[in-house]
Order: structure tokens, then C-alpha cells, then sequence
């Protein structure tokens, strides 16, 4: 049958993403060692640039049969010209589902220091870099935030026909925000979520 045989092609060695998603970024959330501790190195985005001013990773878009280890490289190296032969990818923590559909996803990364030190920030793309010591999120607690996500259903919604009542418990959601503030940066959103994963499972 020419529709199994369509179904075999699409799905045989297919790798499962998330259902609908636009697009797929990838990060790298890059460590330094300074002074014998390691540092998490964030950017600043550039004026400019849709969210400007905002702490961030060094990632983007991941390209067409990229993985997701290359896409996080290829983009620091753009971002911030750390060259790939510089980072030590260590793993590929979990990723975060958007709201607004799509996926982000972060490659953790030691940078040499021949790396650090050949760091030069775009100006198209980065306003400023930095570091923080991973001691600093480990031992200060976020504030954090909370929003709710909640449905609106459209009023001609065909509850009849799909056998639902008007009343039906339409799955709400609610999003943490936390924030941390370093040295007149501050580390929220979905970066700082990525932080608080990382130090709620490093092992020591």
C-alpha cells in the first residue's frame, strides 16, 4: 500500500521532537574556571536586537540537520568567536517547551582557557559578557514569580458535537519566573530556569 509505505519513509528512523513545534533553539550554557571555581558565562544582548538588554546564553535557531551539540557551538562561536575545539561539550540537560511553541535546548559546556581568552563579543549581537560564579546561584535563593497561563475558548467552540459540556475544565497552566540579580545583571526567564535546573542537579 502506497500510504504504509509513505508512513514507513516518514516515521522509519525518525527522531521524536515535539508535536507542532516552529522552530528548535539551542543554547550553550557555557563554564569557565576563575580563581579555581567555575563560572557560568552569560551575554547581554545588543541594542537593537528583539529583547535588547536582556542576560542570556549564546544560541539561536538550529540550522536544517544540525544537532543540537552543533547548533549551540556554531552560535557561540558567531556570538562570542570562542572557537567549537574550545568547548568540551559535558551533556545536554533538559530542555524547555515554550509556550509560544517551540523548543529550547541547552548543551552544557566547559570553555578552555584558551577559549575564554580568545573571546570577543559580537557587536551586532552582544552588548556585554560576563561571568558568575556557580556558588552564587547554589547559595542564593531566587525570587521567583508566577504567572498563569489560562485558555480562551472561542465562544462558537462546538461543544455538542465533540460531547463536551459548555462547562468543560479547560486545562489551565501557571509559569515560575526566576530572577536572580549579580552585579547589576539580572539572570530571569528562561535562562535562569536553565540555571536553577543545572545547580538543583549538580552533584558534588
Amino acid at each position: 500500500m502506497k500510504e504504509l509505505d509513505y508512513l514507513r519513509r516518514r516515521y522509519g528512523g525518525h527522531r521524536p521532537g515535539l508535536l507542532g513545534a516552529r522552530h528548535s533553539y539551542a543554547v550553550l550554557c557555557p563554564l569557565v574556571e576563575r580563581d579555581g571555581a567555575l563560572h557560568l558565562l552569560f551575554e547581554v544582548r545588543a541594542a537593537g536586537l528583539r529583547q535588547q538588554g536582556e542576560v542570556c546564553f549564546p544560541g539561536g535557531r538550529m540550522e536544517a540537520g544540525e544537532t543540537v551539540e552543533q547548533c549551540a557551538l556554531r552560535e557561540t562561536a558567531e556570538e562570542l568567536a570562542i572557537p567549537p575545539e574550545q568547548v568540551t561539550v559535558l551533556g545536554t540537560p533538559d530542555f524547555i517547551c515554550n509556550q509560544r511553541g517551540f523548543l529550547l535546548q541547552p548543551v552544557l559546556g566547559l570553555v578552555s582557557p584558551a577559549g575564554f581568552a580568545a573571546m570577543s563579543p559580537s557587536p551586532a549581537e552582544v552588548a556585554e559578557a560576563f561571568t558568575a560564579p556557580l556558588d552564587f546561584f547554589r547559595q542564593t535563593p531566587p525570587e521567583v514569580y508566577t504567572y498563569d497561563l489560562a485558555p480562551q475558548v472561542p465562544s462558537d467552540f462546538p461543544y455538542g458535537p465533540v460531547g463536551i459540556p459548555a462547562d468543560y475544565p479547560w486545562a489551565h497552566g501557571r509559569v515560575e519566573v526566576p530572577v536572580w540579580y549579580w552585579q547589576g545583571h539580572a539572570v530571569w526567564g528562561m535562562t535562569a530556569r536553565l540555571v536553577r535546573d543545572l545547580i538543583r542537579t549538580e552533584q558534588i
